[in-house]
């Protein structure tokens, strides 16, 4: 080592070429970190499980209400999935009805006909006109529409606030018949005619902003049959239904 020494103040001074080839210390270098194959392939796998544990756990039940492990239940997830459900498939229904409403009104068009062939009746009686032309036409009127109004087996009648919705249903054998006519008083109702029992499903008939409604529901497996009515409007409606027939019990909502 080379160092001057300077008498009058007795300090001492390093030279500069002593600091120029001064070794660097090994310390002072940055080590890099070597990735392995097999360490990525563990990161990975952990990831995955994450991932798949977040699946299982939150994601199904809270979107689909699949709770596969009971977690979501108990969380709340599970009901949350189920109502989102729920809320899907009745819009999925709306935009369907939409397509098929107008094949709707028409296939109803033939029940509802149905009632002129009673009002033809009149004209068996025309022969009396001839003494009396006025009275028949009176006496008539009255005749066909108080046995229509008595002959109802059951009769109910519910308010749906908007939004609302509504299911009734006649347990009934396979093949029975069943008389029916429904009524939207102060709206419209979308509606959703169906049944099921022992392990079957069948969708009879769907319609969309639909007043009112008769006809005959013939029971194509032995279950519950009847229908489902929302309130889509942004009023409360009054639902009327009349039933008659061969069926053993009414299903009233609770």
């Amino acid at each position: 080592m080379q160092q001057d020494y300077n008498h009058s103040d007795d300090h001492i001074t390093i030279s500069h070429s002593e600091q120029r080839h001064a070794p660097s210390s090994a310390s002072g270098h940055i080590t890099g970190v070597k990735a392995t194959s097999n360490g990525l392939i563990r990161d990975t796998i952990g990831a995955v499980a994450v991932a798949g544990v977040i699946l299982t756990l939150f994601w199904l039940p809270a979107e689909y209400g699949i709770d596969l492990t009971g977690v979501g239940r108990v969380l709340g997830l599970t009901q949350m999935g189920e109502i989102k459900q729920q809320l899907y498939a009745e819009a999925a229904a709306d935009d369907a009805a939409l397509a098929t409403a107008k094949t709707s009104e028409v296939a109803e068009t033939p029940e509802v006909i149905e009632t002129p062939e009673v009002i033809e009746t009149p004209e068996i009686a025309e022969p009396t006109e001839v003494t009396t032309p006025s009275a028949p036409a009176v006496a008539v009127a009255p005749a066909v529409t108080e046995p229509a109004i008595s002959a109802w087996q059951d009769e109910v009648s519910y308010i749906l606030t908007p939004g609302q919705g509504i299911e009734i249903k006649l347990v009934m054998n396979e093949g029975a018949i069943a008389d029916f006519a429904w009524s939207a008083n102060g709206g419209t109702l979308n509606y959703d005619t169906h049944g099921d029992g022992g392990g079957k499903q069948i969708s009879y008939e769907k319609g969309r902003s639909i007043t009112d409604q008769e006809g005959k529901l013939i029971a194509a497996f032995t279950g519950n049959h009847g229908w489902f009515w929302r309130n889509r409007d942004n009023k409360d409606v009054t639902l009327t239904l009349f039933v008659r027939g061969d069926y053993s019990t009414l299903k009233l909502p609770n």
